[in-house]
């Protein structure tokens, strides 16, 4: 059973038929606009940010499955905050404020693609990001905050192992 797979970069819930997708699958004989339906509908969440989406297919029976990537980092604080980008002068020119509730959120989400041993240790990889977009944490640098983390002044909020975070 010949299974084809392909890795298309997509913005969530606006997939279309154009290239990449159109041109590298239609030759498989697959119905494309259902394919795309579905995209739209598993990257709705994610509206508006570049998101990894992998099609697989078997070139006998024409079906196909997607898997939905997560947007990256920055662009999930980016959503978070509203803005499109992070600033051009990090550490002089702050974008936006992460709240500590927003941060939480998206270590909790990244945090099977960051392969760290902890909450914690996630977070301080999410923390690392907002330095370099220019992005302060719950009104602070945050260097400052990376430095508290480690101290473990936020521990009580961060002290989930991966297993209760992904469960």
């Amino acid at each position: 059973m010949p299974e084809r797979t392909y890795k298309f970069l997509v913005e969530g819930g606006r997939a279309t038929a154009g290239p990449p997708i159109g041109p590298a699958l239609t030759p498989l004989g697959i119905n494309v606009l259902q394919l795309i339906e579905e995209i739209n509908r598993k990257t709705a969440e994610f509206r508006g940010m570049p998101v990894t989406v992998i099609v697989r297919v078997d070139a006998e029976t024409k079906q196909f499955t997607v898997e939905v990537g997560l947007p990256s980092t920055v662009a999930l604080i980016a959503r978070e905050l509203g803005i499109e980008k992070g600033s051009g002068a990090a550490g002089k020119d702050a974008v936006g404020d992460l709240s500590l509730e927003s941060l939480l959120k998206i270590t909790k989400l990244k945090m099977s693609q960051l392969r760290s041993k902890s909450l914690k240790a996630a977070a301080l990889t999410v923390a690392g990001t907002c330095v370099s977009m220019g992005v302060t944490i719950d009104g602070k640098n945050p260097k400052d905050f990376i430095r508290e983390l480690m101290s473990g002044e936020y521990d009580e909020l961060f002290s989930e192992s991966i297993s209760a975070s992904q469960a």
